[in-house]
């Protein structure tokens, strides 16, 4: 592997945006199916319009088509939920991941708030999203974790309906440590359903599946393009790519523990490892080290990781941890790992990431299943301008505008000034309309009466309309 410093680093780690390259295998997996050369995107459309057009029967066919199965019962039966069983330490793993998850984000504030001062009340409502639907990749592996780390946020927002979709295997059938685990969650409904044709039962409905406000989770290549082209029929936490983790890694780091980071993301199909260390010595014994680790794998495993080592792993020597930093945060990473002297002391240098893990024992694996934050987190460089699965992303914020005379008539005419600098002439006639009232209709200031709302210090408004906040 080839050590980048310099110029060659920033360039390496410089975003270009371009259209992700197919793989050969789906390349050759469309012509197969579709009998002609066609592109990811065009698969996606027809898939998508035949289940908006046929619903159900479309499911079924593209289900049948696409996994080898065609389950009657889209559905997964209460029956089913309830018979659902792993063995014991999975069973209390998937507990322990829950409770974490849950209190975390129940500290996230999500409540409003509605101020009241001299000219009247402005504030923000905040209202639960009324459905979501989760998907859960269940392809090469079933992702058990994904449900916990984007079901969880939305309970705690207050979402009143969770719908989970998940491919079957070849049987139809759906992996039981999914059913168990939304069973512990208290979703009662999961779907046999899974790729483009799941996202586009979301979107739009059909007879089985309910259609949803937003979706949430990440998927393969086609997932991700029919999550971007339904995206306005309905919301969309975020458009996921191949995962990635960038090491900063000094002279003191142990290259097992660093070697065993790189790793533990590049198993994943299409990972970027990346590796940033001001010590060439350690650079040097991490590549020895990999390697070995690397063949201690099992397949498929080892295949899947010395793919993403060969093909995508960066190695790149660093002047200092301010440079370190400086190439970290150009790459915006979705996991940014600090193994060095004093991590604590470089967090505050980090400006772009997804989640930043400190420390020998804040392994990315750790977060993935039981540390607390979702691992659902921007991708490709969109840490840039994007975050991890959080509360918000499953509630609306309504603004509150309650303005009052007197501020009326202080502010009023800059408003009405605005709008006929835009060529508004209404708008600012009906804000004269108030400025300027008929003779004896003037108003007067009615005070917001006051209501306390827990955990709101100093929050009024007006009693029996705003209810929680």
């Amino acid at each position: 592997m080839q050590v980048l410093q310099g110029e060659q680093a920033r360039t390496a780690l410089t975003r270009t945006f371009d259209q992700i390259p197919v793989p050969e295998a789906v390349a050759r997996r469309i012509e197969q199916t579709f009998g002609e050369p066609l592109s990811p995107e065009q698969v996606v459309e027809r898939i998508l319009s035949d289940v908006r057009a046929r619903g159900d029967d479309a499911l079924r066919d593209w289900t049948e088509k696409l996994d080898g199965a065609r389950p009657e019962a889209l559905e997964v039966s209460a029956g089913e939920l309830a018979a659902a069983r792993v063995d014991d330490d999975l069973h209390a793993a998937l507990r322990l991941a829950i409770s974490r998850v849950r209190a975390f984000y129940a500290a996230q504030p999500a409540h409003g708030f509605l101020e009241h001062g001299p000219d009247g009340a402005l504030g923000q409502l905040v209202r639960p999203l009324s459905r979501v639907g989760v998907y859960v990749p269940g392809g090469l592996a079933p992702l058990i974790s994904t449900l916990i780390h984007t079901a969880v946020p939305a309970q705690v927002a207050g979402v009143e309906e969770i719908v989970v979709t998940t491919p079957p295997d070849r049987e139809g059938r759906v992996h039981p440590a999914i059913l168990v685990a939304a069973r512990e969650l208290g979703i009662a409904r999961v779907f046999r359903v899974g790729g483009a044709q799941a996202i586009g039962a979301l979107a739009y409905g059909t007879a089985s599946i309910p259609a949803v406000d937003k979706v949430a989770g990440p998927g393969n290549l086609f997932v991700v393009i029919a999550k971007r082209m339904v995206y306005g029929q309905v919301g969309i936490e975020s458009l996921p790519g191949p995962t990635e983790t960038l090491v900063v890694a000094d002279d003191s780091a142990d290259p097992r523990f660093v070697a065993a980071d790189l790793l533990a993301q590049a198993e994943h199909n299409g990972a970027e490892p990346v590796l940033v260390s001001t010590s060439r010595e350690l650079l040097l014994t991490v590549q020895g080290e990999l390697m070995g680790q690397l063949e201690a794998l099992p397949e498929p495993n080892r295949g899947w990781a010395r793919d993403s080592v060969s093909a995508r792993m960066k190695v790149i020597l660093a002047a200092s941890l301010d440079e370190a930093l400086e190439l970290s945060n150009l790459y915006a990473p979705e996991h940014l790992c600090l193994l060095t002297r004093d991590p604590w002391s470089l967090l505050g240098r980090v400006r772009r990431a997804g989640g930043v893990f400190v420390g020998e024992a804040s392994m990315e694996a750790l977060g993935d299943y039981v540390a607390g934050p979702s691992h659902v987190m921007p991708t490709g460089g969109t840490a840039r301008f994007m975050s991890p699965v959080n509360v918000r992303d499953f509630q609306n914020i309504i603004s509150v505008v309650g303005v009052n005379e007197s501020a009326l008539r202080r502010i009023g005419p800059a408003a009405a000034a605005l709008a006929r600098a835009e060529g508004l002439e209404a708008h600012a006639r009906a804000v004269e309309s108030r400025l300027h009232p008929a003779d004896g209709d003037a108003g007067t200031d009615a005070a917001v009466p006051g209501v306390s709302v827990p955990g709101l210090a100093g929050v009024v408004g007006a009693p029996g309309d705003l209810g929680d906040l």
